[in-house]
């Protein structure tokens, strides 16, 4: 076995998530699936299925068993390996909701759970079963929660979604989602030793400066042709935009804030079918921004200048691609159309933004950062993760992150069990601090909101906004058609 098979790194992106991680600057992203139990059969028992669905298929991921080796003072990238001493009743934990069980104590409940930080000296990943939220308005009797928790250092949004498909059946008989291949061993990775580590670090270290010359000669011709592009009068990249002062650019704290909204998706394909070239992200994004005026409006806090959210693209060339870092990000920055009151008006300015926005998140600028960022060397690019997360020195880039994952667009089943919602949590950082995390599932469409306690204290006022905003549009395209 070759050196490179047997130590597996994080790449620069995935480091970064372990760099950065703060008691309040937490970095996992959180999956929360409501399962209905098989009417058939009586006495079921969610903690002991769940525990033996996953204990049945730790096999088809390296992400179950391995954790992080991190290198004396950062000197090189943290190494995956395996965890001799793995405990699965280490990671799955199991509590039942008070009764009377209400929506509010359920996303209380989630809230809490995803503000504790995960122990990153084990394999990245917990579960744990709720029980007692059959009382939850929309809920079918005997429903629980498995509540799914996994660092980002090991997996992006999508690579969370093929996780939990790995432990997801497509009926209730357990049949499998997806094939339940073996991880290869050497996935797992071996600690290197600690010359290894210096030998390498010293030659990155040198090496560094040649890399980055590199990287930006072969850039040159792109450069020159953006020149070219400017004179000529010609858009080439998108200009930067001016980002507001708001509420959500302040420090977050470590007590984070859960809702979640669900929507017919066929809703937004009516909505975004009122302006020609509009896609379902474009109407998602007219409707946060139309909620986010109604409610810095009610607190006198609309700035003249747009909000402009930041929306994660994942540019991986193989989206399969899983080890040994799964994060291959990128993103484009989207005025959404807060100062426009006519909703439809709004949906178009958006719509152009997006356009303007995805080209120029493949220009040379975008792809440029990514690539210098892979050649810093492993000490600085700790340095810098921790100084741009620290409240002093966090830059303002955005407002407010959306994220668009799609999810199944049938049921899923675990351990007998039939899946009849499915809500997502995603990180917050100082300078940005909402999250409006977007996933479907089944024929629906679900928002969910995560912020902090202090940034957002009326989140059930905020969720009005989004439910009034959903249907201004809606409305408003339906009178269009």
């Amino acid at each position: 076995m070759s050196d490179k098979t047997k130590h597996r790194q994080l790449g620069a992106q995935d480091a970064q998530f372990v760099y950065s991680q703060t008691p309040s600057n937490l970095t996992h992203v959180m999956a929360v699936s409501v399962f209905a139990p098989p009417k058939a059969r009586k006495n079921y028992d969610p903690y002991a299925q769940i525990t033996r669905q996953v204990r049945d298929r730790l096999h088809v991921s390296p992400v179950f068993r391995r954790k992080l080796h991190r290198a004396p003072m950062d000197i090189e990238h943290p190494y995956w390996v395996e965890d001799l001493h793995f405990d699965l009743e280490a990671h799955i934990t199991h509590s039942k909701l008070p009764r009377p069980s209400t929506w509010e104590a359920f996303a209380t409940e989630i809230s809490r759970h995803f503000s504790r930080p995960m122990d990153l000296h084990r394999p990245l990943w917990d579960i744990h079963v709720l029980e007692g939220i059959d009382e939850v308005e929309g809920m079918a009797p005997g429903s629980f929660a498995v509540i799914q928790r996994v660092h980002h250092s090991a997996t992006d949004g999508m690579g969370m979604a093929r996780l939990m498909g790995s432990l997801s059946d497509s009926d209730a008989r357990g049949t499998p989602l997806v094939p339940l291949e073996a991880a290869e061993e050497d996935e797992l990775g071996q600690r290197p030793a600690t010359v290894t580590l210096l030998r390498r670090s010293l030659r990155n270290l040198v090496s560094a400066p040649v890399r980055m010359g590199r990287s930006l000669a072969g850039f040159a011709p792109e450069f020159i042709a953006s020149a070219r592009n400017s004179r000529s009068g010609v858009p080439h990249e998108q200009p930067r935009q001016k980002i507001p002062e708001t509420r959500f650019n302040g420090a977050v704290s470590p007590h984070k804030l859960f809702d979640g909204l669900v929507f017919p998706l066929e809703d937004f394909k009516t909505i975004k079918s009122a302006v020609e070239g509009a896609t379902v992200n474009d109407a998602v994004l007219a409707v946060t921004g139309g909620a986010l005026r109604a409610y810095l409006q009610k607190h006198d806090e609309l700035p003249e200048a747009p909000l402009v959210a930041w929306c994660p693209v994942n540019v991986s060339k193989d989206p399969q691609q899983g080890t040994p870092g799964a994060n291959n990000l990128s993103g484009m920055s989207v005025a959404i159309g807060t100062g426009i009151v006519d909703p439809l008006a709004r949906l178009s300015s958006i719509r152009k933004a997006t356009a303007s926005a995805k080209a120029a998140e493949s220009g040379v600028g975008a792809r440029m950062l990514t690539e210098l960022t892979q050649h810093i060397p492993s000490a600085g690019m700790a340095g810098l993760a921790r100084l741009m997360s620290n409240e002093s020195f966090a830059p303002t880039f955005c407002n407010l992150f959306v994220s668009n994952v799609p999810g199944s667009p049938v049921p899923l089943y675990m351990a007998g069990a039939k899946c009849s919602h499915q809500f997502g949590l995603a990180p917050l950082g100082n300078g940005m601090g909402l999250f409006i995390a977007v996933g479907s599932y089944n024929g629906k469409l679900v928002f969910n909101i995560i912020s902090d306690r202090k940034i957002l204290p009326d989140m059930a006022f905020f969720r009005e906004c989004l439910e009034a905003s959903h249907l201004e549009l809606l409305e408003a395209a339906l009178q269009a058609a």
